[in-house]
């Protein structure tokens, strides 16, 4: 059983950066390939960025591609979203899932789901 919880969403203007966390409990997370979604009000979750399990293999959302980063520290059971640049449009409930592969979460098959954590970009 893996337990994710997302830290770091605030409030902040358009241009500026946040870092986005979620940690895992147990040793088990540093397996799992970890993927950000989020979910504005009235729309669908979206796939925002994904990391396998060693880090070294990333994928991101087009919006995201250049403004945002994914690195994990495995070391801390952690995984973050680094994102810059942020838009309005980048106003989400921001959740990051855990699944056993790249397919797996582009294929929505997540096992663990955090509670998620809102970001706001005013304009």
């Amino acid at each position: 059983q893996v337990q994710l919880v997302e830290s770091g969403g605030r409030l902040v203007q358009a241009g500026e950066s946040l870092r986005l966390s979620c940690t895992g409990s147990g040793s088990a997370f540093s397996s799992y390939a970890v993927g950000w979604f989020r979910q504005a009000p009235g729309k669908e979750r979206e796939f925002v960025a994904f990391i396998n399990w060693s880090g070294h293999s990333t994928e991101y959302e087009t919006s995201a591609q250049g403004r945002f980063v994914i690195f994990r520290d495995n070391a801390k059971n952690t995984v973050y979203l680094q994102m810059n640049s942020l838009e309005p449009e980048d106003t989400a409930v921001y959740y990051c899932g855990a699944g056993s592969s790249y397919a797996a979460i582009m294929g929505r098959r997540i096992e663990y789901w955090g509670q998620g954590t809102q970001v706001t970009v005013s304009s």
